[in-house]
């Protein structure tokens, strides 16, 4: 029977003190309290970590192998909601990766994808309908109904919509929300169907506004969408209605950190200990009742080991009574995985991504991003013209935007332009492309663009770039185009590498480039999006054309 003797962080009782925990049966037997101080080097125990809220897809990784890198950083359980790999292969994705997921101890909580594909105005894989996501509720290891994107279709109670909502209220199953920007009457409309949460806040301001109603926020910090610095202060004014999450990371950055860097920059604020701590590991396991212990008697022996209450070093991960990681080092072994797919598009000639001008004068519609930020801005640009063609300027940092139909191998790309890349040449291509996960591509000039497209479709899903003179690089992701079947270390510092030449041999201004990258075709976050269908206008919810009449 495994016993550790450590200082107790007792979430519940707010208190610290030196404790003997005993372990039996994957489960906590008994908390003792010691008068004597633990052994030198013991450190703290306390809960384990949980993301909130995190697409496991976006690290690259399928569940068993996001695993081994995140019970390094303390973390026990997620959740996560697996609408990326749905968008490609519907149900099917699904039960892919709860099938994945069984084969590691991390304890994963999957969402019924509410909204695929996200609008209809763009080309996904698959389509669940309400008959589709009531049967996933049913499913005992679905959790809860994921974010529901579709306010639109909230406020006017659309049929389907509305029997999503109301399968999840009549199993008594959460229902995460997704309003960016969204305040006023509209968001009381919108939270007042049901849904409970919201992780797409970026300024405080709006997340106070939602707090008042109730909802629970989600701060989150992820590899593009960056929002602690904006939200932290919640934990001081509705500390029983934040969580941490991620909501996306790729494999590099979790190599890092994973909610544990959250925690220690909540500490670094000033932030309450144990108000810090209830929003990374009580309050997700509560709000969404997963079946992770918090430490106390009879519960089931889910905990990490820290070195102090300052930096969060992890020295151990436990689940159910077993240490999964130590000093650094998981202990979750690689295993191979399937590789589902659907990937159609055929290779591609520059030709076309040729934009041909419809008038002979006037300005440009640009899609405007901004470092850390998934939302987008909408700019004018004058339009440069050349033989019938609008061409980009990447002097101007105009540069062109494509998105490739992956599922229709005979559909034209959808061509616009986007300036905040800061590419000097060449060009980044990419098939994680929320949420329909076409192929987006951003890039110089057309032959670049059809260069970084190109090596995608023959890897049928990757990231890639190319400097436009011969040198492409890519990383394949056959598992739906989204994910890898390689060791995780292994992805994270290939990854690593091939972000970093973006940026030192491109030019790229970006911090996460090909994050940022995958969200400019997302049509449900404000405010100029591209889908395979055209231009995207999110505040109208229409497409519209490139060019200014």
């Amino acid at each position: 029977m495994p016993t550790i003797h450590a200082y107790l962080v007792d979430l519940h009782q707010r208190r610290i003190y030196s404790a003997e925990i005993q372990i039996e049966n994957q489960r906590i037997r008994r908390v003792v309290e010691r008068a004597e101080a633990p052994p030198a080097g013991a450190g703290f125990v306390l809960p384990g970590f949980v993301d909130a809220h995190v697409h496991i897809e976006s690290s690259m990784l399928p569940p068993a192998e996001f695993a081994r890198l995140a019970v390094v950083h303390g973390t026990v359980a997620t959740v996560s909601d697996p609408h990326e790999i749905a968008n490609v292969l519907g149900a099917e994705g699904v039960h892919y990766m709860l099938e994945d997921a069984r084969r590691v101890p991390l304890k994963f909580c999957f969402g019924a994808p509410s909204c695929v594909p996200a609008t209809g105005f763009e080309t996904a894989g698959a389509v669940l309908d309400a008959d589709a996501v009531a049967l996933l509720l049913e499913h005992p290891e679905i959790g809860y109904l994921s974010e529901m994107m579709n306010f639109p279709g909230v406020w006017h109670a659309d049929p389907q919509v509305m029997a999503k909502i109301a399968a999840a209220k009549r199993l008594g199953k959460p229902i995460d929300g997704h309003a960016p920007g969204l305040r006023g009457e509209d968001a009381r409309r919108y939270f007042a169907a049901g849904i409970s949460t919201d992780h797409e806040c970026f300024r405080l301001e709006e997340a106070r506004e939602k707090a008042q109603l109730g909802i629970k926020i989600l701060i989150r910090e992820g590899s593009a969408a960056r929002n602690f610095e904006a939200l932290w202060p919640l934990l001081h004014e509705f500390p029983k209605q934040v969580m941490f999450c991620s909501d996306d990371k790729h494999p590099d950055e979790l190599l890092q950190g994973h909610i544990d860097r959250l925690v220690a920059r909540a500490m670094a604020k000033g932030c309450d200990l144990f108000d810090t701590l209830c929003a990374a590991c009580v309050h997700p396991v509560e709000h969404y009742r997963l079946p992770v212990g918090l430490l106390r008697e009879g519960e089931p022996a889910d905990f990490v080991r820290v070195e102090d209450l300052r930096d969060f070093r992890v020295l151990e991960t436990w689940i159910d009574g077993h240490c999964v990681a130590a000093h650094g080092e998981s202990r979750l072994p690689h295993q191979p995985a399937s590789a589902p797919n659907q990937f159609l598009a055929l290779p591609k000639n520059p030709l076309d991504f040729q934009l041909r001008a419809l008038q002979t004068t006037g300005a440009v519609r640009v899609i405007r991003t901004w470092d850390g930020e998934i939302v987008t801005g909408q700019e004018e640009a004058p339009a440069l013209r050349q033989n019938g063609l609008l061409l980009p300027e990447p002097a101007g940092d105009v540069l062109k935007i494509a998105v490739v139909n992956r599922y229709q191998p005979a559909a034209p790309p959808a061509i616009g332009f986007v300036r905040g890349f800061g590419l000097q040449r060449g060009a980044l291509a990419s098939t994680v492309a929320h949420d329909s996960h076409n192929i987006v591509a951003v890039g110089t000039d057309d032959a670049a663009l059809c260069a970084a497209v190109n090596a995608v479709i023959e890897a049928r899903g990757g990231v890639s770039a190319t400097d436009g003179a011969g040198d492409t690089r890519v990383l394949p992701l056959p598992i739906a185009g989204l994910m890898s079947m390689a060791d995780g270390y292994t992805l994270a510092r290939d990854y690593a590498q091939l972000d970093a030449w973006t940026k030192t041999g491109l030019g790229c201004l970006l911090q996460a480039p090909f994050m940022t990258l995958s969200f400019l075709a997302l049509p449900v976050i404000p405010a100029l999006k591209m889908t395979d269908l055209g231009l995207f206008d999110v505040t109208q919810f229409n497409v519209v054309p490139v060019e200014k009449g």
